[in-house]
């Protein structure tokens, strides 16, 4: 199976890349314009840590190219920063984006957390209302979702103080601050597109859409997911409808020793059409322009879309879809309780390659 050299978009990101050196930063973009045909329009992200962009590395990213930043804020109240682990402050966060739009990267993106440990209705407001004096183009807001194997975790079930967990609000507390952060930011223009995304017009990150849309994608590095489709080899589907190629996911190795040693094989898993199909739904329904009925019974058949429709209209009754035309969306509450929903489509198919 060979790697299209085509690349619209490229996207570093998990950890903090932009502590790389700047010579290891310009080997890396050398070596993908080597390997790649990189669209003279693509769009190039970079996760940055508020503070951590030494001059030297800002330099090297705007000369390879760097045409996006995601600035991994999750608040702009010094207090509620500090305790989460972070190292920044509001002014260090405001003195970056000045940084960036002066080396030319205007593109950027904000990150907030609703829900950190101490955070009030107030302390959000002032964040909602720092980010968008910002100006920035495009906005992650995530609500906090803490692992019952975490430190954290443990700790909040137990109904501990340790790590705060006692100064985490709750779940309907969260939810009213993510509401106010939708009427927030849409009262100036970064209007909803995905459960947590929000972008001016046009700024919408298209490296994000390659996934809700099930577009191909390579991961490169430790640990990193891919997907392939593979047009030689596909299913043949015995109603007669519709052939699909073959989806394909492998994930390189997560221990630094074999993956350093040279190449891996990695070990690949092909998606069944039925299991590509509720990846269409629960990928599809992140996004605000839901999905569109017409084009999943044109790839999938009409029988097969025929058989989620029941689950489409027992979560209409729930209050959690909406069906306009051919367009089948979350509501307001579906996107509170978006993993329910999207469990509803799930019944993993897949076959693991040997």
């Amino acid at each position: 199976m060979e790697c299209p050299r085509p690349v619209d978009t490229v996207y570093l990101g998990g950890g903090t890349p932009s502590l790389l050196e700047p010579k290891l930063l310009a080997r890396l973009f050398a070596a993908l314009q080597v390997e790649f045909d990189l669209d003279a329009e693509a769009e190039i992200t970079m996760e940055c840590a508020p503070g951590q962009i030494a001059d030297s590395t800002l330099e090297a990213m705007a000369a390879a190219g760097v045409n996006r930043v995601s600035l991994g804020v999750q608040s702009f109240v010094d207090s509620e920063a500090h305790a989460s682990g972070r190292l920044h402050s509001r002014a260090i966060v405001e003195n970056d984006l000045r940084r960036l739009r002066v080396a030319g990267i205007a593109n950027l993106n904000i990150d907030l957390i609703a829900g950190l440990a101490g955070q009030t209705f107030a302390s959000w407001e002032e964040s909602l209302d720092a980010l968008v004096d910002s100006e920035v183009h495009h906005a992650s807001v995530y609500m906090l979702e803490v692992d019952e194997d975490s430190r954290l975790g443990r700790e909040m079930l137990k109904g501990g103080v340790r790590y705060r967990a006692d100064l985490v609000p709750g779940d309907d507390t969260i939810a009213r601050m993510y509401e106010r952060a939708i009427e927030r930011l849409e009262s100036a223009s970064l209007a909803q597109y995905e459960i947590s995304n929000f972008a001016r017009p046009g700024f919408e990150s298209k490296h994000n859409i390659r996934y809700w849309r099930r577009r191909p994608y390579l991961g490169v590095g430790l640990d990193a997911s891919s997907m392939a489709l593979h047009a030689a080899a596909s299913w043949n589907d015995s109603e007669g409808q519709a052939r699909h190629p073959d989806v394909l996911r492998f994930t390189t190795t997560d221990d630094l020793k074999p993956y350093l040693a040279g190449p891996q094989t990695p070990e690949m898993t092909r998606l069944s059409p039925a299991w590509q199909l509720e990846e269409a739904w629960f990928l599809g329904l992140r996004m605000n322009d839901g999905v569109n009925i017409a084009a999943l019974t044109q790839e999938f058949g009409i029988e097969k879309v025929a058989t989620t429709m029941e689950t489409v209209e027992r979560l209409v009754d729930d209050g959690l879809l909406t069906v306009d035309g051919e367009r089948v969306r979350l509501t307001s509450r579906g996107r509170m309780l978006s993993n329910d929903v999207f469990q509803e489509f799930l019944e993993l198919e897949v076959v693991a390659i040997t």
